[in-house]
């Protein structure tokens, strides 16, 4: 049984590392037929999750969560000659694919010690979608199965919600950590310190409300990315009839006035919106934000849009060592996310 021995995280030296650094593998929850994310458009999303894991496999192991070994037997099928030496299969049960938010966050600290888990409690973004009894649980069970000592910071957080620098930086948004269906009983100031005494970090920086369709309350991911320690990529909208124009230039706004763990401030590079994507009268959360980093490359979500051009050269220079792999995501943002929602990594 691990003891913190009365500690917090922080205090033993562990952090959360950026997502830019090395990963000894990237977790997915692959999603069920039967499942509420993707109603009545399941096969219409296999070729952009197909093009996810098979692109992330390229430079480092992909770790896929499934209920059972006849699951695993048909995502392979799927994955077809795709699939290499870097695919492990996991069966543990899922209620909905997105690992970002209730899958382990893992710790690392200098020194020869194990990875830590944590295991925050997840609630499907404020209770919105029932069951998600199994999603809870998927950190602590994938930690029984890793070996690897869980903790539990008796809190609601969805790793969708922070996006850090790995050097003491966090950034949030109020929308959504502040919302009362995560953790009413909670003040701002608890959770900053709850963030500070498991994640790791020193330095909290709050952005204000989310993208149109965005079901999550708000998540950083859809908006704001750190690309190094110094610098963010942050969504802009042109178009001052959209909706998303107006929280989007307030962002940006809140970043020219932030300041990192050492003081100095934010280094800005503004990404473009992709004209809104609309199915059965929703508008959904399309946002070039939602990358994901892998070892070698960069997974994109793109739109079919004019604007994904931009995005690919905007990240291109801001990740000059990596390859960007744009993938269209036009059907996946059906399920109100893409890439960085599905993906959660874990570090060397």
């Amino acid at each position: 049984m691990f003891s913190l021995n009365g500690k917090t995280p922080a205090q033993l030296g562990y952090r959360m590392p950026a997502e830019w650094e090395p990963h000894s593998a990237t977790w997915l929850s692959w999603p069920r037929r039967e499942g509420i994310s993707f109603p009545d458009a399941y096969d219409d999303v296999l070729p952009a999750l197909v093009d996810l894991a098979a692109g992330i496999a390229e430079s480092e192991t992909v770790c896929i969560n499934v209920e059972n070994a006849a699951r695993e037997k048909e995502v392979r099928g799927y994955l077809g000659e795709r699939v290499n030496a870097n695919f492990k299969f996991f069966h543990v049960a899922i209620n909905e694919p997105w690992c970002r938010d209730h899958g382990p966050i893992f710790l690392k600290r200098e020194g020869t010690d194990p990875t830590l888990i944590l295991d925050w409690g997840y609630n499907a973004w404020g209770g919105k979608y029932p069951p998600f009894d199994l999603d809870d649980k998927v950190p602590t069970e994938l930690g029984k199965l890793l070996g690897l000592p869980v903790v539990h910071p008796k809190m609601i957080l969805e790793g969708g919600s922070i996006e850090l620098n790995g050097a003491g930086t966090l950034l949030t948004t109020e929308s959504c950590l502040l919302n009362p269906n995560r953790n009413p009983e909670m003040s701002k100031a608890q959770i900053e310190q709850n963030l500070k005494d498991y994640l790791g970090v020193t330095n909290i920086l709050w952005l204000g409300d989310g993208i149109e369709g965005d079901d999550t309350d708000g998540h950083i991911d859809d908006l704001t990315r750190f690309v190094n320690r110094q610098t963010v990529v942050t969504v802009v909208e042109d178009d001052p009839a959209d909706v998303n124009y107006h929280p989007l230039q307030e962002n940006l706004k809140r970043l020219k006035t932030l300041k990192l763990e050492d003081g100095r401030p934010l280094e800005i590079v503004t990404l473009p919106m992709p004209k809104a994507v609309v199915q059965e009268d929703m508008r959904l959360p399309a946002s070039y934000a939602n990358f994901y980093i892998a070892n070698k490359s960069v997974l994109l979500p793109i739109f079919g849009d004019a604007n994904d051009l931009i995005a690919t050269e905007t990240l291109a220079k801001l990740f000059p060592t990596r390859k960007i792999l744009p993938i269209n995501c036009r059907k996946l943002v059906w399920g109100l996310g893409t890439f960085h929602c599905l993906t959660q990594q874990q570090p060397a």
